[in-house]
């Protein structure tokens, strides 16, 4: 069974950037789509971004498109979300998932992590 672990979340200023990371144990990622969701206080969880197997497929919701950068290395068994200029509605704990293919659906994640909480202010 994989297990993911999220980190790198944290109190940050509007404007600044924050990097998390995903590692995965008790399993390899190199043959899952792998992707964030956020979880915002009182909302439902929503798609952030995706990424191939491969990784030569990524997409975005459109909020954070041009902002966010979704990464992965299959050696190191790890995603990334490079997050740059944030907002203060980034405002989340956000979710790494592992699943057959990189889709903005949650149904189609076999695997979540514990989330990680951004917290961004202004």
């Amino acid at each position: 069974q994989m297990q993911l672990v999220e980190s790198g979340g944290g109190l940050v200023q509007a404007g600044n950037s924050l990097r998390l990371s995903c590692a995965a144990s008790g399993g390899r990622i190199a043959s899952y789509a792998m992707a964030w969701f956020r979880q915002a206080p009182g909302k439902e969880r929503e798609f952030v971004a995706s990424i191939s197997w491969s990784g030569g497929g990524t997409y975005y919701v459109d909020s954070v498109q041009g902002r966010f950068t979704i990464s992965r290395s299959n050696a190191q068994n790890s995603v990334y979300l490079q997050m740059n200029s944030l907002k203060p509605d980034d405002t989340a704990v956000y979710y790494c998932a592992a699943g057959r293919r990189p889709s903005r659906a949650e149904s189609e994640y076999d695997y979540w992590g514990q989330g990680t909480q951004v917290t961004v202010f202004s």
